[in-house]
Formats: C-alpha cells, sequence, structure tokens
C-alpha cells in the first residue's frame, strides 16, 4: 500500500469531505478547486501506478471505490442543490451496484473483468460534467444542466451495457462448469 500511486488515490479520499465542507460553507469555488484536483489525481495515481510498476491489490480496489466516493459525492451535492435531478443518480448507482455485482461473481469463477474503455470514458465524461455543473452552480444555464445530464447517463448506461455485453458468461456459468474449464487449462 506503501505507493506513491496509493497515496494520491487516498488523498483523493480524504479531499472529498473538504470538497463537500466548501460546498455547504459557501465556498464553492475553493470546493470547485478541490473536486478538479481530486479529479485530476484520478488520472496522476494510474499513470504512475503503471509507469513505476506500482499496481497493487489495494490500488486496484480503492481507485475505482475513491472515484465512485468523488463522483457519488458531487451528484448528491447537485441534487440538493437543486442542479440535478435525482433519477440520474439512481441511474449511476444501478449501473455501480450492477457492474460490481458482475465483477464479483466473475471472481468466484476465477475470472477477472478488467476496466473498459467505455468505463474509463464514462468516468472522464463524468468528471468533466460535474466540473461544468459545480464551476457555474445555480448560475448554469438549464440546456447545459440537460446536455451534462444527459452524456452522464448516457454514457453511464452505455458503459454498463458493454460490460454486461462482454462479460455475461459469467452469468451463465455455474461453478462446477467453470471449475472444470479452469482445471481442464491448467493441465
Amino acid at each position: 500500500m506503501n505507493t506513491t500511486a496509493n497515496k494520491i488515490t487516498v488523498l483523493r479520499i480524504i479531499l472529498i469531505p473538504f470538497f463537500l465542507l466548501f460546498e455547504y460553507t459557501g465556498k464553492p469555488y475553493i470546493a470547485f478547486a478541490l473536486f478538479v484536483i481530486a479529479s485530476l489525481t484520478d488520472l496522476l495515481d494510474g499513470y504512475i501506478a503503471r509507469t513505476y510498476n506500482q499496481i497493487t491489490v489495494f490500488g486496484k480496489f480503492m481507485d475505482p471505490l475513491a472515484d465512485k466516493m468523488l463522483v457519488l459525492a458531487a451528484m448528491c451535492y447537485l441534487i440538493e442543490a437543486g442542479i440535478m435531478p435525482g433519477w440520474a443518480v439512481a441511474v449511476v448507482l444501478f449501473r455501480e451496484f450492477a457492474v460490481s455485482g458482475l465483477r464479483l461473481v466473475a471472481a468466484e469463477q476465477n475470472v477477472v473483468i478488467a476496466a473498459a474503455q467505455s468505463g474509463k470514458f464514462k468516468t472522464a465524461c463524468t468528471m468533466v460534467c460535474l466540473c461544468i455543473l459545480l464551476f457555474f452552480l445555480n448560475r448554469t444555464p438549464g440546456w447545459i444542466n440537460l446536455v451534462c445530464t444527459v452524456l452522464i447517463v448516457a454514457t453511464t448506461l452505455w458503459s454498463g451495457f458493454e460490460y454486461f455485453q462482454k462479460n455475461f458468461r459469467v452469468l451463465t456459468t455455474d461453478r462446477e462448469s467453470s471449475e472444470k474449464q479452469i482445471d481442464r487449462s491448467l493441465k
């Protein structure tokens, strides 16, 4: 756990309550700056982990979790501020639970589901849209709110569909037959 990449991931998590604190205490530009910094740490920790061979089990677990925590914290605030509809967050939550469940089933079958390009695009699109909404807050024209919400929901649904389309076999394979396939592949 004691790698630079993992420390950056933990920093992203630590920044979340400060981001919310500044939003709720009427300092939106400080909150916005913290959100941008936290969002950029997602790029930085991944780059460092790959470039300097700092990929760890902790990082594989915490990096996507930190992303979800940051995104959902911002979305919940935007719901309270009347900028984002609650149903959009429900779609994001549903996708996250569904993909996480798919990964758990796959892991039980000794299958690793790697992050898809659509998932990475979804994260980038979501972060950019949230930055726009947080920067303008209540001064955002309604059509920008709508476009950002539609982009977040569309990329969320697209990436979720892709995960299930590419990995549906883990849901249709029972444990015994997958163990037999693994045993055969080891021989």
